[in-house]
C-alpha cells in the first residue's frame, strides 16, 4: 500500500509543479506585454495560481487513482503499461494548451478559452497572421516538451503493483486519498468551488491572467460556451431592430440635478435580497425596515425600481455594469464576457477616484473576485480579512461587523475622491443573526440588516466626510416572502433605491418605472460623465427617457412592465404567465426584443 499511496501523491505533486512552472514561462514569453515584471511578481503569480493548478492536477490524477484502487484486488498489475498511453495523451494536451495559450495571448489579450474552437473550421484563415516558421517552431516545441513530460511521468510510475495484503484496509485508505484529491478539485470546503476568479489577486490584468491555469480556463469555458446570439431568435433582424431601437437611449441632458457637487465621494451599498416586500413604503411589511423608512424621507427615494434578476451574481453585474440580465446564464461566471463590460468603478477611476469593495463572505464565489478586479476595484476586502471569531455567519461576517469596519475606514479618509461598494450578507439564508426583535426568522434577519444600516448612516452623519458623501442603497435582487403566488411576480422584483448624504441637494421622491441597471447611467449623468458604453442602462432623469418601463428575467422567463401593466412569459412553454390588467401583445413583443437583443450583444462581446 505504501507504494500505491506514494505513487498517487507523487504524481499529483509532479503535475501540479509542472503547471506552476509553466507560469513563469508564460510571463517570460510575453515579457513585451509585461514590460519588465518585478522578480517578486513571478512568485506572487505562482502562489495565487497554485489552487487552480492543484484542481487541474486532481482531474488528471483521477484515472491513475482509479487504476490503483482497482489494482488492490488483483495480482501483478502492469501499471506502467496501462498508463503509458494516458501519459502521452495528457502530456500532449497540457503542453499544447500551454504553448497555444502563451503564443495566442499577444494577439488576443486574454487566456485561452473555448472561443479558439470557433476558428478550427477555418484553419487557413486562423493562421493567416503568422508565418510557417512560427507554427513549425511551436509544433516542434510541443512534441519535445510533451515527450519529456510523458517520459517523466512514466519513470515515476511503478512497473507493476503486487496484490495488497490487506485489501479492505487498502481500499479504504485509497478512497480517503481520493477524497482529499476531490477537495483539491473542488477548491476547498468553503461555499465557492474552483473558478478562474480565485487566481485573480491584483488590478494588473496581465498578472491575473498569468496566474490562471490555461487548461482549467479552457475546460471551464467549454462548459459555458454557446452561440448566445442564436438562443432566442424571435424576430427577423429588421423587426427586432424596429422594436428595440429607442428603448435604451444613451444620451440626453438631465431634467433635474440631484447633487450639489459633481465629484462626491460615493458609497454604493448593495443590500442582499432586500426587496420591497420588507419595505412599508413599497407595500411591504410594516415592521421590518423602520430605519430605511426613516431615511427615505431624508434622501432621494426611487419608488418604482425593479431588480433585473434573482441572484446576487447577476444583480451585481446589473448594478455595477448597468448590464442586462439573462434567463439561463450568469455573465459573472463567464470571465471572457464579463471582462468586456463597462463599470461604474472603472469610469470613476478614470476621473481620479480610488476604489474598493467590501463583502463579508467568500469573494471567490461565482467568479466575483475576477469580475470586481476587472471592473476597476483596486482593493477587495472579504471574509478572510476578518478574524475567525468574527465569521459567525454561515456565509462569513455579519453586517454589524462589516459596517463597523467600513465606518472606521471612511473615518480615516482625509482626501478623495473615493468610491466604495459594500455588499451586505446577513439577510441571506439561513437567516441566523445576532438580533431578536421579530419573532419570524426571515423578517428578523432583514430587520437586522436595517438596524445595521440605520446605525451606520447615523454615525456617518457625525463625520466631516458626510458633507461630500453620496450613499446609494439598493438590493441586488428581491426576495419571495411571504411565499405566495408566482415566485417572480413584480411584487418580488420590486426593490427600493435610496440616495443619501450631504452631496444631495434636497429630499425627493422619484416614481418613474426603472431597473436597477439604470443606476449606472443615472449616476454617471449626474456626475457629468459619459455613459454611452452602458448600452442597457438608461438615465431615468434624462430628457430622452420618454418611455419608462422595467424588464427583468428569471429562470428561462422574462417580464415587461410599463404604465399599461405587466406581462410575464415562460419561455419553456412559450406561455404567458401573467398579463395584467389585460392582455397586451406589444408588451410581450418588446420583452422578446430585449431578450433577443441582449443575447445578440453578449454573443458579439469578445
Amino acid at each position: 500500500m505504501k507504494k500505491r499511496i506514494t505513487f498517487i501523491v507523487l504524481l499529483f505533486v509532479t503535475i501540479t509543479l509542472i503547471f506552476t512552472l509553466l507560469k513563469p514561462c508564460f510571463m517570460l514569453y510575453n515579457d513585451s506585454i509585461a514590460k519588465g515584471v518585478p522578480f517578486g511578481d513571478y512568485f506572487r503569480v505562482m502562489y495565487h495560481g497554485f489552487t487552480l493548478d492543484m484542481a487541474t492536477a486532481g482531474y488528471l490524477t483521477a484515472l491513475p487513482w482509479l487504476v490503483v484502487l482497482i489494482s488492490i484486488w488483483f495480482k501483478n498489475v502492469p501499471l506502467r503499461k496501462i498508463l503509458v498511453g494516458y501519459y502521452a495523451l495528457i502530456s500532449l494536451l497540457v503542453i499544447l494548451i500551454a504553448i497555444a495559450d502563451m503564443s495566442l495571448y499577444p494577439f488576443w489579450g486574454f487566456k485561452l478559452d473555448a472561443s479558439i474552437f470557433n476558428y478550427l473550421d477555418s484553419p487557413k484563415n486562423a493562421m493567416a497572421s503568422v508565418s510557417f516558421g512560427f507554427i513549425l517552431f511551436r509544433l516542434i516545441a510541443i512534441l519535445i516538451v510533451s515527450g519529456l513530460v510523458s517520459w517523466g511521468l512514466y519513470r515515476l510510475t511503478p512497473k507493476k503493483l503486487e496484490a495488497a495484503r490487506h485489501r479492505i484496509w487498502g481500499t479504504v485508505v485509497t478512497i480517503l486519498l481520493g477524497g482529499l484529491m476531490f477537495i483539491a478539485i473542488r477548491g476547498g470546503v468553503t461555499e465557492s468551488t474552483s473558478n478562474i476568479g480565485q487566481a485573480y489577486f491584483c488590478n494588473d490584468e496581465f498578472l491575473n491572467h498569468s496566474a490562471v491555469n490555461p487548461a482549467f480556463s479552457l475546460l471551464a469555458s467549454v462548459s459555458k460556451t454557446q452561440k448566445y446570439e442564436e438562443m432566442y431568435d424571435f424576430f427577423e433582424e429588421q423587426e427586432r431592430k424596429s422594436l428595440f431601437d429607442g428603448l435604451y437611449p444613451t444620451k440626453g441632458e438631465n431634467t433635474v440635478e440631484l447633487l450639489n457637487t459633481q465629484q462626491p465621494n460615493i458609497l454604493i451599498i448593495l443590500m442582499e435580497g432586500y426587496g420591497g416586500v420588507f419595505v412599508e413604503e413599497l407595500g411591504g411589511l410594516t415592521d421590518v425596515s423602520p430605519n430605511l423608512s426613516r431615511l427615505s424621507k431624508e434622501g432621494i427615494f426611487f419608488t418604482n425600481c425593479y431588480a433585473n434578476s434573482f441572484r446576487t451574481d447577476r444583480g451585481t453585474i446589473c448594478t455595477f455594469s448597468g448590464y442586462q440580465s439573462f434567463p439561463k446564464l450568469s455573465v459573472m461566471k463567464i470571465p471572457a464576457k464579463s471582462r468586456t463590460l463597462p463599470s461604474i468603478a472603472e469610469e470613476l477611476r478614470k476621473k481620479g477616484y480610488t476604489t474598493d469593495f467590501l463583502y463579508g463572505g467568500d469573494i471567490n464565489f461565482t467568479n466575483m473576485k475576477s469580475y470586481l478586479l476587472e471592473s476597476g476595484y483596486e482593493k477587495l476586502t472579504a471574509n478572510t480579512d476578518f478574524a475567525l471569531s468574527e465569521q459567525k455567519n454561515a456565509w462569513g461576517v455579519n453586517d454589524d461587523i462589516t459596517s463597523e469596519y467600513l465606518y472606521n475606514q471612511i473615518k480615516e479618509r482625509k482626501s478623495g475622491p473615493w468610491h466604495s461598494a459594500f455588499l451586505t450578507l446577513s439577510s441571506h439564508e439561513p437567516f441566523e443573526v445576532p438580533y431578536n426583535r421579530l419573532k419570524e426568522q426571515i423578517p428578523n434577519a432583514f430587520a437586522f440588516t436595517d438596524d445595521c444600516l440605520g446605525k451606520f448612516i447615523d454615525k456617518l452623519k457625525q463625520l466631516p466626510q458626510w458633507k461630500d458623501m453620496l450613499i446609494i442603497c439598493l438590493p441586488d435582487h428581491g426576495f419571495y416572502y411571504p411565499r405566495e403566488g408566482f415566485d417572480h411576480s413584480p411584487r418580488i422584483h420590486h426593490i427600493p433605491m435610496l440616495w443619501l448624504g450631504g452631496a444631495i441637494k434636497q429630499p425627493m421622491v422619484i416614481d418613474k418605472i426603472m431597473n436597477q441597471s439604470d443606476l449606472a447611467a443615472t449616476l454617471l449623468s449626474q456626475l457629468g460623465i459619459d455613459h454611452s458604453e452602458f448600452n442597457f442602462s438608461r438615465n431615468v432623469l434624462g430628457k430622452e427617457y420618454t418611455y419608462p418601463f422595467a424588464y427583468y428575467t428569471y429562470n428561462n422567463g422574462f417580464a415587461f412592465i410599463d404604465s399599461t401593466g405587466v406581462s410575464i412569459v415562460d419561455n419553456n412553454s412559450d406561455r404567458t404567465v401573467i398579463d395584467e390588467p389585460s392582455p397586451n401583445e406589444r408588451r410581450i413583443k418588446l420583452g422578446k426584443a430585449i431578450l433577443q437583443s441582449s443575447h445578440d450583444d453578449l454573443g458579439e462581446r469578445q
